[in-house]
């Protein structure tokens, strides 16, 4: 089992930036990659940024140039810098791990941009 918990959601001004953290537990080796999805009010569950264990990075067109995805090994841990964020950025932020195609996630964070 993988545990993830997320954490550094919250309310910032249009142009803002915020950095959620993803931090794993539990059986973490093998863990093939993680990655943040987003769901908005009223809207499916949608794809953000991914980070694979060799580290290559895979991001969603409406996020690219202002969201940065990364790790921290040590720490296992995930980050997802978030920069120039905009009100359709508001959703709740989830972070998940697969591991041998078993999908693990994490309860999720809530990050509200105002205009």
């Amino acid at each position: 089992q993988v545990q993830l918990v997320e954490s550094g959601g919250g309310l910032v001004q249009a142009g803002g930036s915020l950095r959620l953290s993803c931090a794993a537990s539990g059986s973490i080796s093998s863990i093939n990659a993680m990655g943040w999805y987003r769901q908005a009010p009223g809207k499916q569950r949608e794809f953000v940024a991914a980070i694979t264990s060799g580290g290559s990075t895979n991001y969603a067109d409406s996020v690219k140039g202002r969201f940065t995805i990364s790790r921290d090994n040590a720490k296992n841990t995930v980050y997802l810098e978030m920069n120039s964020l905009k009100p359709e950025d508001t959703a709740a932020y989830s972070c998940n791990a697969v591991k041998y195609g078993m999908y693990y996630w994490g309860k999720g964070t809530l990050v509200t941009v105002s205009s």
